[in-house]
């Protein structure tokens, strides 16, 4: 059943990407990265996952890393449609495995694709995993988000955004986010600060462009915040 509905979801993205107009802007680094062979980690809020896969430009092979719990051995069947590829873990203390992992995509000089405020919230929110893995590897964040004309935001946690085919669509890259590779909590927040605030700035931009109100992120104090807590209370 997850074969058939990963073969459903991968065309539903097809179907949205070639019937619509996309507009993609700031780019140009990002692509430099990949036609140079220089590894990086590409950014973006949970709720904006479905169109993502088509910001991987090849010949960049890039690696998703896709938590083991809930939807995402399904997640992972519909991105191997795009060519992507999975890593299965989170980016919390003690995931030894995934972070492993990681760094040997990086060693490889390929892209590593993380959701800072996934598998659980709360939503574009950033966690202390992507800064703590650009620091361990050296190697640059870039935040990128997106929106569509046509689409609707589910009642999720993460207010996921569902593209609707025939839009116009558009695709923000921004500037590269560089973590110290010393251990200093003070810089640690800073640049998860930066990451978090440039990708609720691309998300804002992304969904005004395109006749949205913009998503809101989660006040880390409410208890409804993250999918934890939403099943909870479900």
């Amino acid at each position: 059943m997850k074969s058939v509905i990963s073969r459903i979801a991968a065309g539903y993205i097809w179907l949205v990407y070639r019937t619509s107009r996309w507009q993609i802007e700031n780019a140009d680094l990002p692509n430099r990265y990949v036609d140079e062979g220089k590894p990086f980690i590409m950014a973006f809020w949970h709720g904006r996952l479905l169109m993502m896969s088509i910001a991987n430009r090849p010949p960049a092979r890039a690696h998703v890393l896709i938590s083991r719990h809930g939807d995402g051995e399904l997640i992972a069947r519909t991105i191997k449609h795009w060519n992507l590829d999975s890593i299965r873990g989170s980016t919390s203390r003690g995931s030894v495995p995934a972070l492993k992992e990681i760094l040997r995509v990086i060693r490889k000089k390929e892209i590593v694709v993380i959701t800072p405020d996934g598998p659980r919230g709360p939503r574009m929110r950033a966690q202390d995993g992507v800064v703590r893995i650009a620091a361990l590897t050296g190697v640059p964040v870039f935040p990128v988000s997106y929106s569509t004309t046509r689409g609707r935001f589910l009642k999720s946690w993460d207010r996921f955004f569902l593209a609707k085919p025939f839009s116009r669509g558009v695709m923000l890259w921004g500037d590269p986010i560089e973590v110290a590779r010393q251990e200093d909590p003070a810089a640690y927040e800073d640049a998860r600060l930066e990451i978090e605030n440039r990708l609720n700035e691309l998300t804002r931009e992304a969904d005004l462009r395109c006749g949205h109100e913009p998503v809101e992120p989660a006040d880390p104090a409410d208890p409804a915040a993250s999918v934890r807590a939403a099943k909870k209370v479900s």
